[in-house]
């Protein structure tokens, strides 16, 4: 990669729910951006489309992201190699798949795992990074693209990244679900779908803000909005019942850390 963490061309190597969320932050990320996909995805302009990677020789891009599913990437990415350099980063984002994996797609390029989520696409996002012998002009390039998406942390270990993946990766997903629940409840109290929907989510998106902002931990800001023997009480009192929301919640990390490890063994 160039030295100034300045990137002319950036490809992106899948463009489906993931991909697209980054895509959306990154439209001024390189001079150049293309995106490899066989289908048609909706692309921000000034943004190449190829269906397939190219064949022959073409100026080496400074940075590629492998965004494809891991059960095609073998056939997708097959003539990766050729097109790449020592100078070029390569970055996964493809779940399960191992730092020595990449070496069968990335030929000389520098690998780096990346774990981001689906807020990105709003710049709300969190990714976890982890990569061995980056070069400093590198990490730093790396570590400002991923900004663009939101927060980046680097993992002190590659085995972190099925938690990261149970925790951040699937995260979203599990409020989503909540909020799902917490609007079926208020419908169930009596309230129209649509308001319930309503407060559902602002509840959430409020209650997330003032998380991110508020130096106190979640278990103070959940205090401070507990009265004794008051409403909020009485509902976490039902939330904690057996087998009890932290019960629940560990299961699903328990449970999506299994599959990633699953992913990650080929199966």
């Amino acid at each position: 990669m160039q030295n100034e963490n300045k990137i002319r061309t950036l490809w992106l190597i899948g463009c489906g729910n993931m991909g697209s969320a980054l895509l959306a932050r990154w439209t001024d990320a390189a001079e150049t951006i293309v995106v490899v996909d066989p289908g048609s995805p909706q692309l921000p302009d000034g943004v190449e489309h190829l269906s397939a990677l190219p064949a022959g020789v073409l100026p080496r891009p400074d940075v590629v992201v492998l965004a494809v599913k891991p059960q095609v990437a073998p056939t997708a990415l097959a003539g990766l190699p050729a097109l790449v350099g020592p100078e070029t980063v390569v970055i996964s984002i493809m779940a399960g798949t191992m730092l020595a994996d990449l070496s069968a797609f990335a030929g000389e390029a520098v690998p780096v795992r990346a774990m981001p989520n689906t807020p990105a696409a709003v710049g709300k996002g969190v990714t976890a990074l982890y990569a061995n012998g980056l070069p400093e002009a590198a990490r730093v390039s790396v570590e400002a693209l991923f900004e663009r998406a939101g927060s980046v942390v680097w993992l002190e270990s590659e085995n972190q990244f099925d938690a990261v993946t149970a925790v951040s990766g699937s995260g979203p997903a599990y409020v989503f679900r909540f909020i799902e629940a917490l609007a079926a409840a208020g419908e169930a109290a009596g309230l129209p779908p649509e308001l319930a929907e309503k407060l559902a989510r602002a509840t959430v998106v409020g209650a997330s803000a003032l998380a991110e902002v508020d130096p106190r931990s979640p278990r103070d800001l959940r205090a401070a909005v507990t009265s004794p023997g008051g409403t909020t009480q009485a509902g976490l009192e039902a939330l904690d019942a057996d087998p009890g929301l932290p019960a629940m919640v560990r299961a699903a990390v328990r449970a999506a850390a299994a599959r990633s490890k699953e992913l990650a063994e080929g199966r």
